[in-house]
């Protein structure tokens, strides 16, 4: 196994940001391998063209198990892997920042934390506990799997320390609002199911351990398990007060704004909307939940 790495990227209809973000890797990259859901654009067309090696696989319904698909199926043969999503870019800075120090990495040390930074209407959001967000994106290929959750998961090392590079990936989706807000209404749905299950506990996920004095990972699980218990419709609107108020969210301006409203109030206003529907039709009732959740969203723990 080389000592290089390798970049595995989710694919479905990405022909507006594919080229950018394969553009960006191309640098140091030894291979990058496309798991594509069968796009109809011209998405795998575009990354063959710039070399990369596209495997198709169908949407299994999450993007834990298509991710954990890409690494068992894909002839990965460096010894490290990256996470990337189509929508997001390396900075040069830190292309050469891997390209200088990667080789070099201390075997004790199993994971590289990334920061990432979001471009939101063209602005970089720098405010609101946004940046920098800190995130297990390049491991030794040995000794990493996907946590398999429902949301926000995350690589989940075996062995190993980790250390912190200094450069940045940058998420920049270029999709219009529209778009944007049909995803996050898709998002809600799963992120209700987790926070249901985080408190009725239908699935022992094999996960991260919560922790306030963990890695940024661990303090935001943490705060998600305590989050998850606190009463619905309130919790927006916490969260939200402290995210635009006093982590200074309202400094990143108009587009700031929009970001902070939409993703840390109106989002999570849905999601508890779907949680009071969920409440609504089964009761508070494990077992009923489960029957719901099976009926309506073919969610079966």
């Amino acid at each position: 196994m080389s000592n290089g790495i390798s970049v595995l990227i989710l694919t479905y209809n990405e022909e507006l940001h594919i080229k950018r973000c394969i553009d960006s890797l191309v640098p140091f990259a030894s291979d990058i391998f496309i798991v594509d859901s069968f796009s109809t654009d011209k998405t795998v067309e575009i990354a063959q063209s710039l070399g990369a090696k596209v495997y198709q696989n169908p949407w299994p319904g999450n993007h834990a198990k298509q991710f954990q698909w890409g690494l068992d199926n894909c002839p990965i043969e460096t010894e490290w892997v990256m996470k990337m999503d189509s929508d997001e870019f390396i900075l040069p800075e830190l292309a050469d920042e891997l390209i200088s120090k990667l080789a070099s990495v201390n075997q004790k040390y199993s994971g590289i934390y990334i920061k990432r930074r979001v471009n939101f209407m063209g602005r970089w959001i720098k405010y609101g506990g946004y940046y920098p967000t800190w995130l297990l994106r390049i491991w030794r290929y040995k000794n990493g799997v996907m946590e398999q959750r429902w949301m926000d998961e995350h690589i989940k090392l075996s062995a190993g320390s980790t250390i912190q590079f200094d450069n940045d990936i940058v998420d920049d989706n270029k999709n219009d609002l529209t778009w944007w807000t049909t995803k996050h209404n898709n998002y809600a749905t799963k992120e209700a199911v987790d926070l249901l299950n985080t408190i009725y506990g239908f699935k022992d996920y094999d996960e991260l351990e919560p922790n306030f004095f963990g890695t940024q990972e661990q303090r935001k699980r943490k705060i998600k398990h305590l989050y998850a218990r606190m009463p619905l419709f309130i919790r927006p609107f916490i969260y939200f007060i402290f995210r635009y108020f006093i982590k200074f969210g309202f400094l990143d301006g108009k587009q700031g704004l929009i970001w902070h409203f939409l993703q840390g109030f109106w989002y999570r206003f849905l999601v508890d909307a779907k949680i009071n529907e969920i409440y609504n039709k089964a009761g508070k009732d494990k077992g009923e939940i489960q029957k719901v959740l099976k009926k309506d969203y073919g969610i079966e723990f």
